[in-house]
């Protein structure tokens, strides 16, 4: 919820809820009085009724007016870390962003960093973490798809000791360890990982296991829980089960993954219900596939009824995946009076994490290089991303944006579909992941490729997918040139890498005789020296040859070239793979030092 506590405010919680960064607008009575046209879906009220009414775990509520005026509202309702929202205060101008409360574990500061880069403000960051540039221990593994284990207590002293600038000892025996590259995690943490120390450092761990007694613990998501029942088993039932299980193996419900079992059970309500309770994935195998999994504890009667010797060891093992190990044995357990049925649990740990419901593909496209066009729903999703992946060259670019807590994955130039398999393979495991190329995603960039590897997973492994354009190449150029594309215009790649020569030609050759204007992408490179040429004769088949180009090389960046030339005398020499060529079309010119395009044809009426 967004509240606004003056007329003023109004026109900020519009821009909140169109950004998409809020889903409930409110106002109270004094500043709803002088907005008649609000909307029906608007609530009016008391402040203090509204922020009461709101006030739940997980909730974020954004207050619009005074930060004196917003403490004093929320200060009734405050408890402790574990179960107040993150509350956020902005001025009604929207330069400037307070995380109130809730800026590690409910996530304040990072939302304060998000809301402030899609509206073109600043993040009042005050925390120690923030200030220093270390990690925040105790918030960052939310954004790898990591659940927290450990008391209020022990993460409170460990935070202490952090600023007292006191290293904290790490602990890592499982789950992704990319995160560890990043510059707060190298100065905050003593990358021991599986030795622990005799110098009473505090300890962050990063396991499956139980937190012990004194450890701040993240759960990554790998533990599969396979599930064999008797039909209409009870969920009580299988509830205290699992929860058996997880405590003999001295495993922490909040590390798995998901559930698995036979196929046959797939209509079992109560681990549909299960499933849906903890929102785990709920994975069906064939009798045959599980039949052919070794396991420690087969059974001839269930292979007699199942088709399989094994369905809770084998379920759990196939849904692992290569190198996943038991870490439970199966265990059976009987209904007591109050329940029905029984119920048969395994436990094995994966290699990788899963969580696709947690994770985030954000496809970025970066703009040509100039942070200042770098579009804010853009920079937005880059505060949101702890990982970036992308080209070396693209990521250099977005360099100075990138926080002390932010990793990148560089990749090389040819390596598309890599860049993509791992982006996307990362997302899976819970992690938001940002995807960057250069100008926009969606042109040239990474976004199809990208949507073809997501489109072909499953449909419940498929983690949020969202593609936040960027200023392409082609709008650049064009508005350095003056104004050549008013009327209709088309791109072609001169690439013929994943294209066939004969279909870019055919291409160029309908682009000539429609009269278009053309843009020309990835135009030169040494391995392709002649197909520039060659496009520039099939376009000079049909149009003039004082028909005007615009060279753009190096758009957006400090080594900026941007000149005009005649297409019958094109320096093509002088043209590479940074460069990109506007041509016009048969009524395009050059006027003032300036090309344009007229929005229409000679002897034509614009209405």
């Amino acid at each position: 919820m967004a509240l606004g506590l003056s007329p003023r405010s109004w026109l900020l919680l519009k821009r909140l809820e169109q950004c998409g960064l809020t889903d409930q607008l409110a106002l109270t009575p004094g500043a709803a009085a002088s907005i008649p046209d609000r909307g029906a879906t608007c609530l009016v009220g008391s402040a203090v009724v509204l922020l009461k009414q709101h006030w739940k775990k997980g909730a974020v509520l954004m207050v619009v007016g005074a930060t004196g005026a917003a403490t004093r509202l929320i200060a009734p309702l405050l408890s402790d870390k574990e179960k107040d929202p993150a509350v956020l205060v902005l001025d009604a101008a929207g330069e400037w962003v307070i995380p109130l409360i809730g800026g590690h574990q409910a996530g304040a500061e990072q939302l304060s960093r998000e809301i402030a880069s899609a509206l073109g403000g600043e993040a009042v960051l005050s925390g120690d973490s923030a200030v220093s540039g270390r990690l925040a221990t105790d918030a960052f593994g939310d954004a790898w798809g990591w659940q927290r284990g450990g008391t209020i207590a022990n993460w409170t002293q460990l935070m202490h000791s952090q600023a007292r600038g006191e290293r904290t000892q790490l602990v890592q025996n499982s789950g992704n360890k990319l995160w560890q590259s990043s510059l707060a995690a190298q100065s905050s943490l003593l990358l021991n990982n599986d030795v622990v120390s005799q110098n009473n450092e505090p300890t962050l761990k990063i396991s499956t296991s139980l937190s012990n007694s004194g450890a701040c613990t993240w759960h990554p998501p790998l533990l599969w829980l396979g599930i064999g029942c008797e039909r209409d088993t009870s969920l009580k039932l299988i509830q205290r089960a699992v929860a058996d299980a997880l405590e003999e193996a001295g495993l922490a419900q909040s590390a798995v993954a998901g559930i698995s079992s036979i196929d046959r059970k797939g209509d079992e309500r109560a681990l549909q219900e299960l499933a849906t309770l903890h929102d785990w994935p709920f994975r069906l195998h064939t009798a045959t596939a599980l039949d052919g999994v070794d396991v420690p504890t087969p059974s001839k009667i269930v292979g007699a009824e199942m088709g399989t010797r094994s369905v809770a060891e084998a379920a759990a093992l196939l849904s692992a995946g290569n190198k996943g190990h038991l870490k439970l044995h199966k265990r059976i357990t009987h209904a007591d009076k109050t329940e029905k049925g029984a119920v048969t649990v395994a436990i094995a740990e994966s290699m990788e994490a899963f969580a696709p419901q947690r994770g985030e593909l954000h496809l970025i496209g970066s703009g040509p290089g100039n942070l200042a066009l770098l579009t804010p729903e853009a920079r937005s999703a880059l505060e949101r991303c702890p990982s970036w992946v992308g080209y070396g060259l693209y990521l250099d670019l977005l360099e100075p944006l990138r926080r002390p807590d932010q990793i990148r994955l560089d990749g090389k130039l040819t390596m598309e579909r890599e860049r993509c398999l791992q982006a996307l393979s990362l997302a899976r495991e819970g992690a938001r992941v940002a995807l960057v190329s250069s100008g926009d995603s969606g042109i040239y960039g990474m976004a199809g490729l990208a949507l073809e590897l997501w489109l072909e997973l499953p449909q419940d492994e498929r983690p949020r997918f969202a593609v936040h354009p960027g200023i392409s190449a082609l709008q650049l150029a064009a508005a350095k040139a003056g104004a050549p594309l008013m009327h209709d215009f088309c791109t072609v790649s001169l690439s013929d890498r994943l294209t066939p020569w004969k279909v870019i030609e055919r291409r160029l050759e309908a682009a000539a005789a429609g009269d278009f204007v053309v843009a020309l992408y990835n135009p030169r490179s040494k391995g392709r020296d002649w197909q520039l040429q060659s496009a520039i004769d099939i376009l000079l088949n049909q149009r003039p040859d004082s028909t005007p180009v615009v060279i753009a090389r190096q758009l957006g960046r400090i080594e900026e070239q941007v000149s005009f030339h005649r297409l019958d005398n094109l320096p093509v020499e002088t043209v590479d793979m940074l460069t990109i060529l506007v041509i016009g079309n048969s009524s395009s010119r050059m006027d003032g030092g300036r090309m344009v395009t007229p929005r229409g044809y000679p002897g034509a009426e614009l209405s």
